[in-house]
């Protein structure tokens, strides 16, 4: 937690805003779970940055898929939807947390549906937080156990997705999470040169992408165990 605040308050406070690309917390149960000690010292972190007035948007990842508008009011964030285009000091730029990319996991994909299905959603909420969050846990354990049988291949991206995806939105630069793979790709996409950047996780390195006038540019300084996918527009 303090290398969260660290980034925050060296780096985001400085910036005009700070773009989290989901994944922001281990798990989110629901928006009933603010009051939790360590959730409610991220929130306060983030909405510190209302001072130095820097804006907080935040997309949904594969671990925080069910935070909703009382969370986003809370750290003074505004939740977008993924993908996202936005431009970033004129260059057109596609947010995503990126699973939606990782077209080879099929059991993934399958996944991801039933999470995202609004029923599912619904029912699950109306279930009591302690068993909403027994139930997380029991799926993280499923979760790691399979990733250590999966081919680490088809876990990142699939190129012809990644290509339909610029394509579909007139081939801007594209900037993701997910894949727990930081690195800078260019794509030839119908003769188009498009950028992509991977973000890093914050299992042993802390990270962001300061993006600004002059392209993007990867900060890393220490930190522990704190996940997330951050952008900073300076």
């Amino acid at each position: 937690m303090a290398e969260f605040q660290h980034f925050v308050t060296e780096f985001a406070s400085k910036a005009e805003s700070l773009f989290v690309l989901g994944d922001l917390f281990e798990y989110w149960a629901g928006d009933d779970d603010l009051d939790d000690v360590f959730h409610a010292q991220v929130i306060e972190t983030l909405a510190s940055l209302t001072r130095h007035h820097t804006k907080v948007y935040l997309l949904h990842g594969n671990r925080d898929l069910l935070m909703g508008e009382v969370l986003a009011k809370a750290c003074h964030a505004t939740l977008l939807d993924d993908p996202t285009l936005m431009d970033l000091y004129g260059m057109p730029t596609l947010l995503s947390h990126g699973d939606t990319l990782c077209t080879d996991d099929v059991d993934y994909l399958r996944y991801r549906d039933q999470m995202h299905d609004a029923k599912f959603q619904k029912d699950f909420l109306a279930k009591p937080l302690a068993e909403r969050k027994v139930f997380i846990e029991q799926l993280r354990h499923r979760s790691t156990a399979a990733k250590q049988i999966k081919d680490s291949a088809i876990m990142d991206v699939n190129d012809e997705a990644v290509a339909a995806l610029l394509r579909e939105y007139h081939y801007p630069r594209l900037i993701h999470g997910h894949t727990h793979r930081p690195a800078r790709h260019v794509h030839i996409v119908d003769s188009h040169a498009c950028e992509r950047w991977v973000l890093g996780d914050w299992d042993q390195q802390g990270s962001a992408l300061r993006v600004d006038a002059q392209g993007c540019k990867v900060i890393l300084f220490s930190s522990t165990s704190q996940p997330g996918h951050p952008i900073i527009q300076a």
